[in-house]
């Protein structure tokens, strides 16, 4: 066979670091813009089945413009002065005049139960940019006389509070777990130029998702909100520094027995391509499971974190070894790994691993499942019924600040009411069964003439409930005015509005989570079949995974109740730790068991699965430690969701990484012996 021309070994990899240089260059300050395309919409994002859009769908013919609704409240504890209501009245005027509020206004609302507080509805247009709008309003409420409290408050409060949240997040997830991952890869390697090269691959992964996802997004082909794009810049640091870290550790293990950097750089990538394509396979299939959901906010991640991994995939085996093939062993200077030197890799602590797995296979494997399952006995402490809207934030923001305030002096949710849209002719019948505990009253939608409003033979009846909107008291009323509107005959009622969306998405979400975790189930099971010719090891591994996730959700209810005292949780979080934790640890799973079966086609099952530990224990464990160290950023973000996934997966790989993938997997693996390939033809191998 002809050697490749020594010219071209040094054209090709150049030329593939230009084209990236170019990549890099171009898609970069995409990254940067997404936040101009996410959508933070709770209302955008449910399916058109759902009882609150259907409703949402029906107001539209009562009125041509929709509104989202804002309050302003304004309070003083000794009581509101005349000054307090000659500046209010002002207020209340000049908001009319603002781009995107709908007036004229009111006169603020005294309270009922004392004067210390009033509020203001400021009715927002919807189709436009609520937060801009939300904004302008709150600069305009500033100069409040001394003692005077006023604040912006009710849905449009929340999402412009959502938007400030994530606005310019990219900027600081980069900055820390770029930072956190360099000092790993500086620990791990001991090289300066090494880290600098695999962060580099995983900055250019970025950009190129970026632009993808950002093009998709402006042109409505997917949902992109603040959370998927906190998600997408985590995950593809993460697996694109997991992958590089797998071709880095492999072109080292051969550049001791390779005399050539480039015959070395090919056998490390002809190595690491198969189980690396497979790892990101499993993601993206995984992740693309998703698609499967009813809420757009879930389909619109599956195809971003998709993109995301396989812009990672790209650059780590494309990008990375060309950096490599140019820098040879330079790379690792000052520790170069010279022809003929040993191999730390079966030495040290993983070599003494992999003799304990040895000596007593069975008794690691059951200890082991026996710790998890301690773990697994606190999952139902997990509180995952959803929070209140106000609860999303960790830190102290406005709306949330003026709810409270609100609820001290008013109807909880006074300015976001329920909706009910019901037939003309059962009006009466619909009032009365609106009268339910929680609900503090309701009355018709009275159109110019001040009579019931009806159109198309339909009416809207807003219920202003005892709880604020936003709240799980309020959720459980919005339940039952469901219940007892329903039971009208003949007055096809239906109740909407800010707390019946919040209803519908955690119903969403809850059948979501029941439908699409056996589908992705059962395509990692394919995936793993396929890559390992066998039938009973992906049942032993996604078992494994099945039940470090449970010791996972169960450690973390600990945390999440005691530790940190969060309210609850949104019911989407055991489905997207499902998701990310299952695709993303199977990958420590394909690392290791394509590394065994590679050495067990010449060694035998028990030799080479205890080789295949020891090489493979360094990298995997510096992979898992990265992954879990990047996904701990996203707690920088103060939202809960956020800081929930962040805790969940880092912990998660970190236990997966540390005691299954360790010593469950390959104790398992031992102990089943040559069975575990069934049923390909290395099951049939002569007992080592």
């Amino acid at each position: 066979m002809n050697e490749t021309p020594r010219r071209l070994r040094w054209l090709i990899p150049a030329l593939l670091v230009v084209a990236w240089l170019a990549v890099g260059g171009f898609g970069g300050p995409f990254t940067g813009k997404l936040s101009e395309v996410a959508k933070n919409d709770n209302a955008a994002f449910l399916p058109r089945s759902a009882e609150a859009t259907e409703v949402s769908d029906e107001q539209k013919a009562f009125s041509s413009r929709q509104v989202l609704p804002a309050t302003v409240v304004a309070e003083r504890t000794t009581g509101l002065t005349p000054e307090d209501r000659r500046f209010l009245d002002a207020k209340a005027r000049e908001l009319a005049g603002v781009p995107g509020v709908v007036g004229p206004l009111g006169r603020p609302e005294q309270a009922p139960r004392d004067d210390q507080a009033v509020q203001l509805a400021v009715p927002i247009l919807a189709d436009g940019n609520p937060a801009d709008v939300v904004k302008e309003v709150r600069a305009r409420l500033t100069g409040a006389p001394a003692g005077l409290t006023v604040l912006v408050t009710g849905p449009a409060g929340q999402i412009a509070d959502l938007v400030k949240a994530f606005g310019g997040i990219d900027g600081v997830l980069l900055l820390v777990a770029g930072g956190v991952v360099a000092l790993i890869l500086v620990a791990v390697y001991r090289s300066p130029l090494l880290p600098f090269l695999v962060l580099l691959s995983a900055v250019f992964a970025l950009g190129l998702a970026a632009l993808v996802v950002y093009l998709l997004a402006e042109h409505d082909v997917l949902a992109l909100n603040g959370q998927s794009q906190g998600i997408l810049s985590i995950l593809v640091f993460g697996a694109a520094t997991d992958y590089a870290l797998l071709v880095v550790a492999r072109f080292r293990e051969q550049l001791r027995d390779t005399p050539s950097r480039f015959d070395a750089l090919k056998l490390a990538w002809r190595a690491t391509l198969e189980p690396i394509a497979a790892s990101a396979g499993t993601v993206i299939l995984g992740v693309l499971c998703l698609l499967f959901s009813d809420l757009n906010s879930n389909k619109g991640l599956g195809p971003v974190a998709a993109i995301g991994i396989g812009a990672a995939l790209l650059a780590s085996t494309t990008f990375l070894p060309a950096a490599l093939a140019l820098c040879g062993r330079g790379a690792f200077w000052p520790f170069r790994p010279a022809l003929g030197s040993p191999h730390p890799e079966t030495a040290g602590i993983w070599g003494r691993v992999a003799r304990l797995v040895g000596r007593r296979p069975r008794t690691v494997w059951v200890v082991t499942a026996l710790v998890l399952g301690i773990g697994v006995a606190f999952v139902p402490q997990l509180k995952a019924s959803g929070t209140a809207q106000s609860d999303v934030f960790l830190d102290e923001v406005e709306s949330g600040t003026g709810q409270q305030v609100l609820g001290r002096h008013f109807p909880g949710g006074l300015g976001a009411p329920a909706v009910t849209t019901a037939d003309a002719g059962a009006l009466p019948a619909v009032l009365r069964a609106s009268t339910i505990d929680g609900v503090a009253q309701s009355f018709p939608l009275p159109g110019p003439d001040g009579r019931p409003q009806v159109v198309g033979g339909r009416v809207q009846i807003l219920s202003v409930l005892d709880d604020p909107a936003d709240s799980e008291a309020a959720v459980a009323t919005v339940g039952r005015l469901r219940e007892a509107v329903h039971a009208v005959p003949g007055a096809n009622a239906k109740v909407g509005g800010p707390t019946a969306i919040q209803l519908d998405t955690q119903e969403t979400s809850a059948r979501d989570r029941a439908m699409i975790i056996p589908i992705v189930l059962l395509v990692i099971f394919a995936v793993l079949a396929l890559l390992l010719r066998s039938l009973l090891a992906p049942l032993l591994l996604i078992a494994t995974v099945v039940l470090s996730f449970a010791a996972t959700m169960g450690v973390s209810a600990l945390v999440f109740n005691h530790v940190l005292d969060f309210p609850g949780a949104d019911p989407g979080v055991p489905l997207f730790g499902f998701v990310f934790l299952v695709a993303l640890r199977i990958d420590y799973n394909i690392f290791l068991m394509t590394r065994v079966r590679e050495e067990a086609l010449t060694r035998g099952t028990r030799e080479g699965t205890l080789r295949g530990l020891s090489l493979t224990g360094g990298v995997i464990t510096s992979a898992g430690v990265v992954l879990a160290a990047t996904f701990s950023a996203l707690a920088v973000i103060p939202i809960l969701f956020l800081a929930q996934i962040a805790f969940i997966v880092a912990f998660g790989v970190l236990l997966d990484t540390l005691l299954v993938r360790s010593l469950l997997v390959p104790a398992l693996t031992v102990d089943v012996g040559r069975r575990i390939w069934w049923p390909s033809a290395l099951a049939r191998e002569p007992a080592a």
